[in-house]
């Protein structure tokens, strides 16, 4: 059982990154991280290694995946929920003027319809 995060490096990623640990911690399961900022060298980045350092000891980590370049960003998140049998998705986002609280972000919204596990969507001012 694993809770998903989809990282990037922004502040609505570094929330989705702490809401995945308090739940990984409350649920007593692993967690998977997905960077979705692609990585030619594959290299953690500098941000997220600071925030995995503070992973209380008790969270199995699985190993960290990178989205290819090509793969649209939702359809990266839903294949590696799939992958790692997710029992849960977490995602971060942004603000959105008032005609786009109506209407999700996009890859927001397509995670939401396309995930096989529930999902969790975490703004900014969460961390």
């Amino acid at each position: 059982m694993t809770v998903l995060v989809a990282y990037n490096e922004s502040p609505q990623g570094e929330a989705a990154m702490r809401a995945a640990v308090t739940e990984a911690v409350r649920r007593r399961q692993e967690l998977a991280v997905l960077v979705l900022t692609p990585q030619a060298d594959r290299k953690v980045p500098a941000a997220l290694a600071h925030l995995l350092d503070a992973i209380p000891p008790t969270v199995t980590m699985a190993p960290i995946t990178f989205r290819a370049e090509q793969a649209d960003v939702a359809d990266a998140i839903v294949d590696r929920a799939e992958a790692v049998s997710a029992q849960l998705v977490v995602i971060g986002s942004r603000k959105h003027s008032t005609v786009g609280t109506f209407l999700v972000g996009s890859t927001t919204q397509q995670v939401l319809l396309d995930s096989p596990a529930p999902v969790l969507v975490v703004k900014a001012s969460y961390a």
